[in-house]
């Protein structure tokens, strides 16, 4: 069932994406060469209760951490522990933040000082893939009219969408029905309605869409090795369009 957000939710949901952004920003001042990824954690989990919110992740379904680290071929969920960033990598912050019951979530792909220029284009090509996706968020659409516009423009950029993970609705839970996939054709699914509250979040693979888990049965890699990025945005479905929440 999809729960369309009253006015008062979306007011509550736009505090709790507040404080995901502004952790996003804090957390940009500490990636560099030679931080380990348990020390980013760190620093996001003192912010966000700082905040008054604490962290969506931390202890959901057993994962340890209070956001996922996920670096280089690894695409999502990854656990923050002592892997140390090195100049050039890439690394996926996967943030949620629970504000009085409601949920912000929102990932973002940073590089560790200087990345290659194919790393750049990966990180290019997912961030406006999700922005693609969301020109086609507004009340009357279908669901699937977002997924369709993801995967179009990722592949004629010559990159793969992973479809093993998808997007989601958000409110009171962190994982709320529909399920958003990022690719498809459109017109399927869905019509979207004003209120409805939706987490977009294409991962694009630099090499072949296939994905596998690791032992510690969380982090997420490409089967190639090739690198992958994550976006994402919580946003409301308003009549003209959407409001992303997860921004400052």
């Amino acid at each position: 069932m999809i729960i369309c957000k009253t006015p008062r939710e979306i007011d509550l949901m736009r505090e709790a994406g507040r404080i995901v952004a502004l952790t996003h920003e804090e957390l940009k001042k500490h990636i560099k060469p030679g931080v380990t990824t348990k020390e980013l954690d760190n620093i996001a989990e003192k912010f966000i209760r700082s905040q008054g919110a604490i962290p969506s992740f931390k202890d959901y379904n057993g994962f340890t951490g209070s956001i996922c680290t996920s670096v280089n071929e690894e695409l999502v969920h990854g656990i923050p522990g002592k892997r140390v960033l090195n100049h050039g990598d890439i690394i996926s912050l996967d943030i949620g933040a629970k504000y009085k019951g409601y949920h912000g979530d929102s990932a973002w792909t940073y590089g560790v000082g200087e990345i290659s220029e194919e790393s750049q284009k990966l990180l290019d090509v997912t961030e406006q893939s999700l922005f693609k996706g969301l020109e086609k968020a507004k009340a009357g659409a279908r669901l699937t009219d977002i997924s369709h516009e993801i995967q179009v423009y990722a592949e004629a950029e010559g990159f793969s969408v992973v479809r093993e993970y998808v997007g989601h609705g958000v409110g009171q839970e962190l994982h709320e029905d529909p399920q958003i996939p990022h690719y498809g054709p459109p017109g399927k699914g869905p019509i979207l309605k004003k209120g409805m509250v939706l987490a977009i979040e294409p991962m694009i693979n630099a090499g072949s869409r296939y994905v596998r888990t690791l032992s510690d049965n969380w982090t997420v890699v490409t089967t190639d090795g090739k690198w992958c990025a994550h976006f994402e945005h919580t946003v409301a479905i308003t009549e003209e369009g959407y409001e992303i929440l997860t921004k400052i």
